[in-house]
């Protein structure tokens, strides 16, 4: 049995004399009391129920971000690349279903999404979260909270989204206790009729589990489109109020259900009392011991912190894309305090798809020597599901989204030859769909005033006539999404610098900048620190160019793989390091073809600006 967050609230209102959450003023600014629900919070002491000891165990994931199909990873085995098949909904199914069976019957097992499950692939684009729900349904979640992400086709693509999950079989519990729609909005057509409820109970036998959503509040207004008139309360304040009305009900294991990101699910953990397991997404963190493999995990599974009270807190992600299924287990004692968690990030491996020098014995020992490692098959029933979908995009990935006036050519350095239609001695200011895509990222990422863009991460020439769906992803094949970080003048600079230096050092090409909002003279004759001059940035909303202000702070939108320091672009990755850099989830290719479709009308040619003004190349030999 579930009991759900809007009786709760209005019991609470009743006997404790506070306001309903949907009488909160949803214009207010995230953070402060009037966003939130209004007065003071209940007190946390009020009276508890003696609970025997209890155990849970939560299946998880987060951030599938409509990656449908399995993608591919890369371990070190034994100093061996070995290349493998990853997750997939398929997979991801045949594991919960399999980890669940292992626990035995009578077992209580909660199977968690902590949000952004749209937005991100073809899968998106082409049926706007109907797959994606079709596929969460054959993982039957238990709870599902919303995330920024959910919000990109504003409240009424949500509401859509919600009611192809609602139309499954599973009786899918969608939480977001801070996200307050107005009453006449599709997340809230009458008072009595939400889409979603703040909280939820789950029973298991005499025991109670209270999961309370919690979404990221200004990421979501300013990043996503939600309309003006549905509200986000502040995630730390909310929080708290709906542990203590949970308490006062005598529920007292409480599950936070969070979109906002590892660091701030750790500082959020440590202000609370009360909360016993934050299960996050977001950030996209690997957690895990997986070092020993060529990955670079963020911390540890599980992540234990402190509450404000002194007590224990289970924090947990499962990395993205269905790549990892986490899977761990609490042990309350008898008044529902954390006495022990533990577990294990599940890599979702399939079959080897390339084993480089290694041998079957070699890769079968590391396989059977880590769980974190185990290979899945994949379930029927979710392949049938997903084979619906395959086909269509297959089929529809031929769809003409626009059209090609001219050829647009690639180049990754001025008139290396590369491209197959235009002549050698015509592109002096570098690639043209280059430059095109660049400008793309700069209108579809909304905040940035400066997009970057590494020239080998576009692929294609595009020729003139009809450009496809297949195009797009063609022309940016990569599993890459938008990433925007804060940088300062003094970096931007550095990072063009790095990017040229690996050009020049690693003897390739694809590291080579462009740019959109950004403009330069290069002269790579010169010494690093000296190659860049003239460099000029044009504001959001002007069409003046001004000098580069090293002092000031620029929103950089690039690819998540230059984001995280990738073709030698370090001084990115240690601003995302140091927390100055949000991964959109917006699939790059995805946003090329929305900039194509929304912005230019369906209509492209050759770019009319460059970001490069003038260049003097590396002297010949």
């Amino acid at each position: 049995m579930r009991r759900t967050g809007w009786l709760l609230v209005a019991l609470a209102a009743a006997i404790l004399g506070l306001p309903a959450i949907a009488g909160a003023s949803p214009g207010a600014p995230a953070g402060t009391p009037a966003a939130a629900p209004g007065g003071s919070p209940p007190r946390a002491d009020a009276p508890t129920q003696a609970s025997s000891d209890f155990t849970l165990d939560i299946l998880h994931v987060n951030d599938h971000h409509s990656h449908l199909e399995p993608d591919a990873v890369t371990l070190d085995i034994e100093g061996n690349e070995v290349e493998f098949e990853l997750g997939g909904y398929p997979r991801l199914v045949q594991a919960l279903n399999e980890i669940e069976a292992s626990k035995g019957e009578g077992a209580n097992v909660a199977r968690v999404h902590a949000g952004d499950a749209i937005t991100g692939s073809l899968y998106y684009t082409l049926f706007g979260g109907e797959a994606d729900a079709a596929l969460m349904d054959q993982a039957c979640f238990d709870v599902f909270t919303l995330g920024n992400h959910e919000f990109d086709g504003s409240d009424a693509g949500l509401a859509t989204f919600l009611d192809h999950i609602a139309a499954g079989s599973c009786d899918t519990d969608v939480i977001s206790a801070n996200v307050m729609p107005a009453v006449g909005s599709p997340l809230l057509p009458t008072a009595d009729e939400p889409a979603f409820e703040p909280v939820t109970i789950e029973q298991y036998g005499d025991e109670s589990v209270g999961f309370v959503g919690i979404d990221i509040a200004q990421k979501t207004k300013v990043s996503s489109q939600p309309l003006d008139s549905t509200g986000f309360a502040g995630e730390l304040w909310t929080a708290q109020w709906w542990i203590n009305v949970l308490t006062w009900f005598q529920v007292d294991k409480v599950v936070l259900v969070t979109h906002q990101g590892y660091g701030k699910d750790l500082d959020l953990a440590s202000q609370l009392t009360g909360v016993d397991v934050i299960v996050g997404g977001d950030s996209h963190p690997l957690l895990g011991d997986f070092e020993g493999y060529g990955l670079s995990p963020l911390g540890q599974y599980p992540t234990v912190a402190t509450a404000a009270d002194g007590n224990r807190v289970c924090v947990v992600q499962a990395f993205q894309y269905t790549s990892v299924l986490g899977e761990f287990t609490v042990d309350f004692d008898a008044v529902g305090n954390v006495t022990n968690c533990a577990g294990t990030p599940h890599l979702l491996l399939g079959d080897v798809l390339e084993a480089g020098e290694a041998t079957p014995a070699q890769i079968d020992a590391a396989i059977a020597a880590d769980p974190q490692l185990t290979q899945w098959g994949t379930d029927a029933n979710a392949e049938a599901v997903l084979a619906q979908y395959s086909g269509q995009v297959e089929e529809l990935s031929a769809e003409v989204i626009g059209t090609a006036t001219e050829p647009i050519c690639s180049a990754r350095i001025p008139n290396d030859g590369r491209s197959t239609i235009c002549e050698v001695g015509t592109l002096n200011q570098g690639g043209e769909i280059q430059q095109l895509v660049t400008e793309a990222y700069l209108a579809r990422a909304f905040r940035a005033d400066i997009a970057l863009q590494n020239s080998g991460g576009v692929r294609i020439d595009v020729p003139a006539g009809d450009v496809t769906i297949a195009t797009a992803y063609e022309l940016l094949p990569f599993a890459n999404t938008l990433s925007e970080l804060d940088m300062t003048g003094a970096e931007v600079l550095l990072a063009l610098e790095q990017g040229i230096s690996n050009v020049i050092e690693q003897g390739g090409s694809g590291s080579f900048p462009y740019g959109a909002g950004i403009r330069w003279d290069l002269d790579m004759t010169q010494p690093e620190g000296g190659r860049f001059s003239n460099v000029e940035v044009r504001p959001k909303g002007t069409d003046t160019w001004v000098p580069i202000d090293v002092d000031h702070t620029y929103v950089v939108v690039a690819n998540s793989f230059m984001a995280t320091g990738g073709d030698g672009y370090f001084v990115m990755g240690e601003v995302t390091d140091a927390g100055r850099s949000v991964d959109t989830g917006l699939d790059y290719a995805q946003s090329f073809i929305d900039w194509i479709v929304e912005d230019q009308g369906g209509v492209i040619g050759k770019p009319t600006e460059y970001s490069l003004k003038s260049f003097v190349p590396q002297p010949a030999g």
